[in-house]
């Protein structure tokens, strides 16, 4: 038994809360990626295009978005979150990770914005909360394949 008192033991309540939520938000965004390219039960590509071109046109007909710009975010949205997904499940570079798809659901927020879909943009801003609260967690990040520095100097983060 160790002769140290147990409030000078390290916890290990914030290394398991940062992996959960590390799971959880790569899952989510993994199957986000994937279910993009369903339909009836069958995954393509094909699918793939036909989702999201119809998503950018319903985005552009219900608000002042171009049709160029709300495509040019589409068109690679389930390709960039199964990647992220998959990175974040893997540990590559988590903190990095974590901002980038917070990024991409910012953005997917600011498209169901502008068409007011308030409901899609409140489950957005869970997720953008719980990657807010991963972010925080991560000096306590472990079990990742590439891991970020976790060190802190002078209030920059290296």
């Amino acid at each position: 038994m160790s002769s140290a008192p147990l409030s000078s033991q390290p916890s290990v309540g914030p290394v398991y809360a940062s992996l959960l939520l590390r799971l959880f938000i790569g899952l989510r965004t993994l199957l986000a990626g994937a279910e993009k390219f369903e339909s009836g039960g069958v995954y393509s590509l094909a699918n793939y295009t036909k989702t999201m071109g119809k998503m950018a046109e319903g985005i552009t007909s219900a608000s002042f978005l171009p049709l160029w710009a709300t495509r040019g975010f589409a068109l690679p949205l389930g390709f960039v979150l199964i990647a992220l997904g998959a990175a974040l499940l893997l540990g590559l570079k988590p903190r990095i990770t974590l901002l980038a798809t917070g990024l991409v659901y910012v953005g997917l927020a600011f498209g169901l914005m502008v068409v007011q879909e308030g409901e899609g943009v409140a489950w957005l801003g869970i997720y953008v909360g719980l990657i807010a609260a991963a972010l925080v967690l991560g000096q306590h990040s472990r079990f990742n394949l590439w891991p970020d520095r976790n060190t802190c100097r002078h209030g920059t983060i290296t």
